[in-house]
């Protein structure tokens, strides 16, 4: 006997969170993990910003990350 309606009973996969920027793009993250390609849909550079500091990601010709401050 299952105490939990079948609605009560948890997903087997997580709900996506979200973060929406200030362009109005949505990134999925599961369980701590973001696809870099969500990042770099329509560009090769991302800026981080991290309390007073700013960060640049940018996906090389070599299609690696390099993080600078």
């Amino acid at each position: 006997m299952n105490p939990l309606s079948p609605k009560d009973e948890p997903n087997d996969l997580p709900e996506p969170a979200s973060k929406n920027s200030a362009n109005g793009r949505t990134v999925a993250v599961f369980d701590n993990h973001i696809d870099s390609r969500d990042l770099f849909v329509a560009t090769r550079e991302i800026i981080i910003g991290h309390g007073e500091n700013q960060y640049r990601l940018r996906l090389t010709a070599q299609n690696k990350l390099i993080l600078t401050k």
